[in-house]
């Protein structure tokens, strides 16, 4: 037994784990998101190999929400089967996490922040992924109907309920954080992480307030697209690949906005990258770790190797001030 705990445990010794604000949890420095390629029309063999390398890696915390496929809920559906198949002995090493915020059925009670939407779809999350709890349930949108203070009683009722041990706020603003955070505290309720976009392109987390703000609350913060939905890779500098984001899927991504003035950047940025010994992928996650600002980068991926590839980030987070003025004069900051 010993040696199988000691086997398993150096899984560990791959990955940093930094700790989610002034909270007990700690998050792997990248972590494996389920926005995308684990839907209805992708491969379920692949889906299971990506988490396997993940979880080999240190990678600890799966990220989920209702809406991720599409079809709505066919991330979660996935992810319960691959649980159920792999990883049900692991799941106290494991940080799973899920939202609400986004339309998910018809009508008026499934979409935004009422307690009658979020209290539902974290059962419906819980049925999906064969759990009887979550370690962190986010509201995923602030909704500008529903009065926060009832948004925030509903994620406050669901952590004592036992059906998930913290809760989170994901793409709030600064003020709205700081009233989230000030109502939870009077609930006694941990609200622990917001979610936000951030990357070398795009650093309205800088520009609106809310970096600082976390930090000053101790908030912990978790930054998704940190590779700009692939912009921050290699992979367009040659055209456009037919299994690219661009390519299969372009809800998010499209051809438009590669421009020459970005592909311009991504080029300076990948050479700056090639001088320090990364792929452009390593070294825009390693920018967004360079402090102790972000808790973990939430990595999407296609296919197991980009996973192994990307999680030296954790490793080279170290800039030199002329390499983080020349990002910034490449971005025009």
């Amino acid at each position: 037994m010993g040696d199988v705990y000691a086997a398993n445990g150096r899984r560990y010794e791959k990955m940093t784990y930094n700790r989610v604000g002034k909270s007990g949890l700690k998050f792997p420095a990248v972590s494996l998101g389920f926005w995308h390629n684990f839907g209805s029309k992708d491969n379920y063999d692949t889906m299971k190999a990506m988490c396997r390398t993940a979880f080999d890696l240190g990678i600890t915390q799966f990220d989920l929400a209702n809406n991720y496929g599409p079809v709505p809920g066919s991330a979660e559906e996935h992810l319960g089967k691959i649980l159920k198949e792999d990883f049900l002995p692991y799941r106290d090493e494991l940080v799973i996490t899920t939202k609400a915020g986004y339309g998910m059925w018809p009508g008026p009670y499934g979409d935004w922040g009422s307690k009658k939407y979020l209290t539902a779809s974290v059962d419906q999350s819980l049925k999906r992924m064969g759990l009887e709890y979550v370690d962190i349930f986010y509201h995923h949108r602030m909704d500008p109907e529903t009065p926060l203070e009832e948004t925030m009683e509903a994620l406050a009722l669901i952590v004592r309920s036992g059906k998930a041990l913290y809760a989170g706020i994901s793409n709030y603003d600064e003020a709205n954080t700081r009233k989230a955070m000030t109502i939870m505290k009077e609930l006694h309720c941990p609200l622990i992480v917001n979610q936000r976009r951030y990357s070398i392109f795009d650093r309205s987390i800088e520009d609106d307030g809310v970096k600082d703000c976390c930090r000053e609350i101790g908030m912990g913060i978790i930054a998704f697209s940190p590779l700009a939905q692939g912009l921050l890779t290699d992979k367009y500098l040659k055209g456009i690949p037919a299994d690219s984001r661009i390519g299969r899927d372009p809800r998010f991504l499209k051809a438009d906005d590669l421009t020459e003035e970005r592909l311009g950047q991504i080029q300076a940025l990948n050479d700056l990258a090639l001088e320090r010994g990364q792929t452009l992928a390593q070294m825009a996650l390693s920018w967004i770790l360079k402090d102790d600002g972000v808790a973990s980068v939430l990595i999407g991926a296609s296919r197991p190797e980009q996973i192994a590839e990307n999680i030296s980030a954790a490793e080279h987070r170290d800039f030199t001030a002329e390499e983080l003025e020349r990002i910034d004069r490449i971005c025009g900051r």
